[in-house]
């Protein structure tokens, strides 16, 4: 007597078929591209200073630093490399570097950014769009305060800062232009900052 297998073969068809589709959302977590990969990004290419180094307080510091922004959407503003001074944000409190975690270290440098004050910068006008790389280098004096300056105080940090920002220029009483630069927050613009942090 002959049974017909044909319903046995099709549930086990259906079964693999099944067990296949029920992978795909596991599959599509790990394709999906990185922060780093969605977000605007700045790089830090090159650099004078090397992260942890000691800078003497008072002293006037030749910067030279080189960067890459890989633009992963319009952006129209201004790029900053900045030497920067806070009395409340330790160096030891952030992670900061080449090699740091992106996220993490572009809140630790929106928390410099609202704590800090400058020590001396060189900005650029930037335009990019989605894909778009550019190579910026940015040359500029950084003044290290002073050991009795308040502006960094006995805990605070000393930071080279390379970021994204609009900007408004304006005239000086003495006549000269300057550009009032407001920086993106990494989370609203999408955007991942880079940095330094020194001894002073």
């Amino acid at each position: 007597m002959k049974t017909d297998r044909r319903p046995r073969v099709r549930a086990r068809a259906a079964g693999v078929l099944l067990a296949a589709l029920a992978t795909l959302p596991v599959l599509g977590c790990f394709d999906a591209p990185k922060l780093e990969d969605r977000w605007t990004r700045v790089d830090l290419m090159s650099s004078n200073l090397t992260n942890g180094q000691t800078l003497p307080a008072g002293t006037a510091q030749p910067i030279q630093v080189g960067v890459t922004v890989i633009y992963r959407s319009i952006l129209t503003g201004y790029a900053v490399a900045e030497l920067r001074a806070s009395s409340s944000v330790p160096r030891s409190s952030v992670a900061l570097g080449p090699n740091a975690r992106r996220l993490p270290m572009a809140q630790d440098i929106d928390r410099i950014l609202a704590s800090s004050v400058t020590c001396g910068r060189a900005v650029r006008p930037v335009t990019g769009w989605d894909h778009l790389m550019q190579n910026i280098d940015f040359s500029f004096v950084g003044n290290v305060p002073a050991a009795s300056d308040s502006s960094m105080g006995p805990t605070g940090g000393l930071f080279l800062l390379c970021y994204l920002g609009s900007g408004v220029k304006i005239e000086l009483p003495s006549g000269a232009d300057t550009i009032v630069v407001t920086p993106f927050v990494s989370s609203a613009y999408q955007v991942l900052p880079v940095g330094l942090g020194f001894a002073p």
